[in-house]
């Protein structure tokens, strides 16, 4: 059962981020073509999707990041690093760091489908 959950929340995510050629990337006012779109209805709804796509994904490095400091600070490991040692490497506060560890160690205690 846990199988169409997950199908149906892959379907409700927002529009995927697509690859952006090497050579449109070199261009500053290239970005996901939406310069090039004249209908303001079609930019609104394609900027809106990778709007949303950005925040999906924003969100999910997050968790990611949150999940690495959970592990890293794991006292059961041996190479266990400390919050100021993470907050260091991650460009981060301690106090921020320690949020994120905390939010790493309930993501990890229950994960998702």
């Amino acid at each position: 059962m846990a199988q169409p959950e997950r199908n149906e929340r892959q379907r409700l995510r927002p529009a995927p981020l697509l690859f952006e050629p090497s050579a449109s990337v070199a261009d500053p006012e290239h970005f996901f073509d939406l310069e090039s779109m004249d209908d303001p209805k079609e930019l609104l709804s394609r900027s809106t999707e990778l709007a949303l796509a950005f925040r999906a994904a924003a969100d999910r490095a997050v968790e990611f990041q949150a999940v690495a400091a959970a592990q890293l600070a794991d006292p059961r490991r041996f190479d266990r690093l400390t919050t100021a040692d993470i907050a260091q490497r991650a460009e981060w506060t301690e106090d921020y760091t320690q949020k994120m560890v905390e939010f790493g160690r309930s993501l990890l205690n229950d994960p998702r489908p």
